[in-house]
């Protein structure tokens, strides 16, 4: 009689352990950004989740796909996240003079389908540089959100980067805030929830001004760019300003060293950046994955490798970020 209780025991047991074993199984497979969070939305000043709650993106950014297309690989991502990444953002240059090209739409389709497959957010980025204003080419804006918008406008991993830095003789009220009507109201045709980001003046420095007269839609954040070395105080005081007006932004661009994406590194300045968007729950996304002979390069230029990366492949800069992705 022991023996059958003692055997009866040990297969309750066993039953146990193996449901325990599976549940963790199912909590280990459900632990991509995407799934713990759901589609993203705007709430008052911040990003949240599918249950309202603040969340923190926390990014890497291609740099233009016309040039390093070879990044864009699903090995390539999954070393990102497995550093505590959870967001890529594909930079496709709206200037025919800076590599734009319809042919690289199927890059970016191959990046959506990666960053899907590994659960993470993607940002389609309309990256305005050289072209300054907006309006310039506004009427390729609107096919590019429009076929993106259709083939996308399901999935909860999505957000729409409309106007990368506006910069030169461009203000909010006559150029960006136009421009970005038009835009909204064409991606809103289609897609109706997923987060639309809007460049601010001065190479999306000025989120002060647009705090200001910020637009009345929904599910509409702000971007920030900053280079450690180059926007210090002056720069974190517009931030400040601005959240205090309650105005939602996200950080689509960033490095430690100066704004020509060179030069030293600041990690006196950079470590206050970080400190005060960790203080306000603002996400962060930082340029650029690529090998290039430059500060901002997040990959060592003497590394051939296009994935697969460990913190030894990350450049000095890429290591200085990488120990803000787990905090």
């Amino acid at each position: 009689m022991k023996k059958i209780l003692y055997a009866l025991v040990l297969s309750c047991l066993f039953m146990v352990m193996g449901i325990v074993s599976n549940g963790n199984c199912d909590q280990a497979k459900a632990a991509t950004p995407v799934q713990k969070w759901g589609r993203l939305s705007v709430k008052g000043s911040s990003i949240v989740n599918q249950k309202g709650r603040k969340v923190q993106l926390k990014g890497v950014s291609t740099h233009g796909i016309a040039w390093f297309p070879q990044y864009v690989n699903k090995s390539c991502f999954k070393s990102f996240r497995k550093m505590g990444v959870n967001t890529i953002r594909i930079a496709f240059y709206s200037d025919p003079g800076s590599g734009y090209s319809v042919d690289l739409y199927k890059t970016i389709d191959e990046g959506v389908q990666y960053a899907t497959e590994l659960g993470m957010y993607v940002i389609l980025d309309w990256h305005i540089l050289n072209d300054g204003n907006p309006k310039t080419h506004q009427k390729q804006a609107l096919k590019f959100f429009t076929r993106f918008a259709k083939k996308y406008k399901k999935q909860k991993n999505i957000l729409y980067e409309i106007c990368n830095e506006p910069n030169g003789n461009v203000t909010w009220e006559k150029d960006i805030r136009p421009y970005a009507n038009k835009v909204i109201k064409r991606i809103r045709k289609y897609d109706k929830k997923n987060i639309i980001v809007v460049g601010t003046p001065t190479w999306s420095q000025d989120v002060d001004v647009v705090a200001e007269k910020p637009l009345k839609q929904k599910n509409i954040a702000y971007s920030l760019h900053f280079y450690a070395a180059t926007h210090k105080d002056w720069n974190r005081d517009k931030v400040k300003k601005a959240f205090k007006k309650g105005l939602p932004m996200l950080v689509t661009e960033f490095s430690i060293c100066d704004a020509s994406g060179n030069g030293g590194i600041d990690k006196g300045s950079a470590g206050q950046w970080m400190k005060l968007l960790k203080k306000y729950k603002i996400g962060h996304v930082a340029w650029n994955i690529s090998n290039k002979n430059e500060t901002s390069a997040l990959i060592k230029a003497s590394c051939k490798k296009t994935g697969g990366f460990t913190k030894g492949n990350l450049s000095k800069s890429g290591r200085w970020i990488a120990k803000w992705w787990k905090k």
